[in-house]
């Protein structure tokens, strides 16, 4: 979860607005001198087309490129500006690979992916050789998983090589209300490539960090609020947090069923329709898959001319950070030299009025989800409910508590059942106040195809001191808390800091939103790879 928006809805007075390879660690209270700019790479923003070409053609095998990946995840978060991006690699990458390439030999294709190397989050369950934890030292060496996650065994039947799991603000930053994103008991603290001393934003943070570096093709992120959209606006990337029931959350560690999703960051859209099309589908486990629609490929909507005639509503009462709403104003300009019709302002009724109430489903529905997850890894396993995380972060106040605590976890733990009347009453209001008579009533009105809002500030600096600092902003709790579909795509930099600009829309209509984004995207071509710089770019503004 993104904590920047999580502090929106809890007022914190504080606030304005808002990896290592695998083995424990923990980053120390110094951060460390950043090695010079790394040299060129022979992947730098490949793109899955470019190296299916490559595989088709023979200049690439699967295995030569999961070597190259491997290589450069080594460099980056070991030898390199050590970005703690990755919290594992796949010991098994290689010879998975290996397979795959076999089958092509053998004219057979899995899927789309057949090949590709992907990152995913260290909350996403694998039944391999591979640990799910979290980011967390309590699962370290568990009971692992009895099974993929619906969404992994999508990923490996459409071919593609999972690389390694990725490092997260840890328990999806759902642990404390002062946390710093990005930061993991066992993964250490994530840094973001544009300025290694800020922040990339969680909690998908290694997710978004990873595939900014271009340490492999593609990558999963997870959401409850934010923490897709917020890391892929920091890092300069395509996130899309889909409509909740698209994608399956089964096997996934929970946070809120309500809102809870999985969802694509890469760096192109072509890339994030292609992933979010694999991710998608119905799963038994998961009744709010149920409800969605038929099985679309989503890169047979991308049109450059997709903004022509689109209207699409600017809720300027969700702008606030000057640097963020400076970039996303010059890319207004942009869509309407594309034929948008944009309607400039609208208003989104109870746009910060459901707040304390979405805080307390979350607490209520992270204990249960939470309980029913790890009670799934069976009796040996050490870890059975929320009070014994909290035994164990206690037990180990030195690596699990050194800059934050676990007062959420505490508040989680205090609730009870989902069938309290204040549990009920606070899901109602929510659906209520940001569907029916929220963003439901601004796309009628006006008769939109999306709301286009900021995704955020550029990055903040990593402050383990007084956790995440204030003015970012962020605006994703809009679509989160409804349940709704949003796509962050980049729109420039702030002395060299990325800033995203959202587009939202209504249940299912993925498809619009990834016209929208990808036209914009061909128009003005805006994301640049990360130059590595230990601080800001103060030069260029």
């Amino acid at each position: 979860m993104n904590p920047v928006s999580r502090r929106d809805f809890l007022e914190r007075s504080a606030l304005a607005g808002l990896a290592t390879i695998a083995g424990p660690r923990v980053v120390s209270p110094e951060p460390r001198a950043p090695s010079p700019e790394p040299q060129p790479f022979e992947l730098d923003e490949a793109t899955t087309a470019g190296l299916q070409e490559g595989m088709r053609t023979g200049k690439y095998t699967s295995r030569h490129l999961c070597e190259l990946y491997l290589a450069r995840i080594d460099a980056m978060d070991r030898r390199g500006p050590t970005l703690r991006a990755v919290i594992e690699t796949n010991p098994d990458a290689l010879a998975v690979a290996g397979q795959r390439d076999e089958e092509r030999k053998a004219g057979k294709l899995r899927g789309p992916l057949h090949g590709i190397p992907v990152l995913i989050k260290d909350n996403i369950a694998t039944a391999d050789r591979m640990m799910t934890t979290a980011g967390s030292l309590a699962l370290v060496g568990g009971v692992p998983p009895p099974r993929d996650a619906f969404i992994a065994k999508r990923l490996r039947e459409a071919g593609a090589v999972i690389l390694g799991k990725t490092n997260l603000s840890e328990w999806a930053n759902f642990r404390s209300s002062h946390s710093v994103s990005g930061w993991s008991g066992r993964g250490g603290q994530c840094r973001n490539p544009y300025a290694t001393d800020r922040n990339p934003c969680g909690s998908s943070s290694g997710t978004g960090v990873a595939i900014a570096a271009n340490l492999a093709a593609a990558g999963v992120g997870t959401e409850t609020d934010g923490s897709v959209i917020c890391p892929s606006g920091a890092n300069s990337l395509v996130g899309i947090k889909p409509t909740v029931g698209l994608v399956s959350r089964s096997g996934i560690i929970p946070i809120a069923h309500s809102q809870d999703t999985a969802g694509p960051m890469c760096r192109t859209v072509t890339d994030a329709a292609l992933l979010l099309g694999v991710l998608a589908g119905v799963d038994p486990a998961d009744a709010a898959t149920v409800a969605q629609p038929a099985a679309t490929d989503y890169t047979r909507v991308l049109d450059p001319s997709g903004l022509k005639g689109a209207r699409i509503g600017v809720a300027r009462g969700a702008f606030g950070n000057p640097e963020g709403d400076r970039l996303v104003n010059a890319a207004l300009e942009a869509l309407k030299a594309q034929g948008a019709v944009l309607v400039d302002p609208v208003e989104i009724p109870h746009l910060k009025d459901y707040g304390d109430q979405e805080y307390t489903v979350l607490l209520y529905e992270f204990k249960a989800d939470l309980n029913t997850y790890l009670a799934g890894l069976g009796p040996t396993s050490p870890m059975k409910t929320l009070a014994d995380l909290i035994a164990f972060n206690e037990q180990h106040k030195d690596t699990e508590l050194p800059y934050f605590g676990q007062e959420t976890f505490t508040l989680a733990q205090e609730k009870g059942p989902l069938t309290d009347d204040a549990y009920v009453e606070a899901r109602a209001h929510c659906r209520r106040l940001s569907r029916a008579e929220g963003v439901d009533v601004t796309f009628a009105k006006d008769k939109l195809d999306a709301i286009v809002v900021t995704t955020g500030g550029p990055p903040w600096l990593i402050d383990l001191v007084n956790g995440d600092c204030s003015g970012a902003g962020g605006n994703t709790s809009i679509a989160a808390v409804a349940g709704y579909p949003s796509i962050t795509v980049p729109v420039g930099y702030s002395f060299g800091l990325p800033v995203g600009m959202s587009f939202i829309g209504r249940p299912w209509s993925e498809s619009t939103l990834i016209k929208l984004a990808y036209a914009y995207e061909q128009a003005v071509k805006p994301r640049r790879p990360p130059r590595f710089l230990p601080t800001a770019d103060l030069s260029v503004r």
